[in-house]
């Protein structure tokens, strides 16, 4: 019998380094759209005070996965991560198990290279100044990816106070350098918004701006929201994963937004480079102010092992 390998948190992260990592998911955007991966619904089973089961399965002509973890928030009083589980990956002719990853590791970390892939495809030059909003893992995640790929970006932070966001600072001094944010947002220099909480109010609502990319990733259930309505009504709206937005985005829902109005994150990816193709250049991004909300799926976690089974082939 072969014994499959498991992956832990520190060697996921080594097999899934942040530049093939957004590649990868550029690629995976578009397949997802033309209907070359398959990654249905997310499967919510419950579990014990409030906790839940994920079943998130995606398949490719050359991988397919499962990830299967479960979300327990009373795991905070209990000092264990909220978040447990694996990806599992198979051969797609065989359905042999080929390896494992971990499951909170690879979330994160696709979620943040989703971030990375939106400022690659709308900020037209390297971000200057980025402000993360929030202080969780996810915002961790993001300190590295940013790290990772724009080391020159002056990364602000705002917690839910000056000691949390200050905390979080300190806790990132070795990653990278990272600061609280003091100051007014609406004439802050800041190129790309983050917001990564798990607010049920705006917790970033000003005036839709050309020069600023906002990317909202923290709000993921309907009742959730962090993008106010003054700025999605202001600004062209894109989203990773259209129909799991349909149902999950709850900055677009509560705004009550017109989905004829909402594009996938593919059709942007594909106007940039038709715009790179043609004769005479587009200009790309376009002038306008721009939101990006993602939600996540199944076939962001395939492109993530499609990096580490890249890794592991080396």
């Amino acid at each position: 019998m072969t014994t499959v390998q498991l992956f832990d948190a520190q060697a996921t992260a080594r097999l899934t380094p942040y530049p093939p990592l957004v590649d990868a998911l550029e690629r995976a955007c578009i397949e997802s759209v033309q209907g070359a991966i398959a990654s249905p619904a997310r499967l919510v089973v419950p579990l014990n005070d409030g906790a839940v089961m994920l079943s998130m399965p995606a398949a490719a002509h050359d991988l397919a996965i499962h990830k299967l973890v479960t979300v327990c928030p009373k795991n905070r009083e209990r000092a264990l991560p909220t978040i447990h589980g694996l990806v599992n990956v198979s051969d797609p002719d065989t359905g042999q198990l080929l390896f494992a990853l971990d499951g909170p590791t690879v979330t994160g970390r696709r979620t943040a290279a989703v971030t990375l892939l939106a400022i690659r495809t709308f900020a037209p030059a390297a971000p200057r100044h980025v402000l993360l909003v929030g202080t969780g893992t996810q915002a961790a995640h993001h300190v590295e990816a940013l790290a990772a790929v724009y080391p020159d970006a002056r990364i602000l932070v705002q917690g839910s106070s000056p000691r949390r966001a200050a905390e979080f600072c300190a806790a990132q001094a070795s990653i990278a350098h990272v600061e609280p944010f003091v100051g007014e947002m609406a004439t802050a220099s800041i190129d790309v918004v983050v917001t990564l909480t798990t607010s049920r109010a705006a917790v970033y609502d000003e005036p839709a701006r050309r020069d600023r990319l906002v990317v909202g990733v923290g709000a993921f259930t309907p009742e959730m929201v962090e993008i106010g309505a003054r700025t999605i009504a202001g600004s062209w709206l894109y989203v990773d994963d259209f129909e799991g937005a349909r149902h999950e985005a709850g900055d677009f829902i509560q705004a009550g937004v017109d989905w004829a109005r909402v594009t996938p994150l593919a059709g942007a990816i594909e106007a940039r480079e038709a715009g790179r193709r043609a004769e005479h250049a587009v200009a790309w991004p376009p002038a306008m102010p721009v939101v990006v909300k993602s939600v996540g799926c199944a076939a962001w976690d395939l492109a993530a092992c499609r990096v580490a089974r890249a890794a592991l082939s080396a």
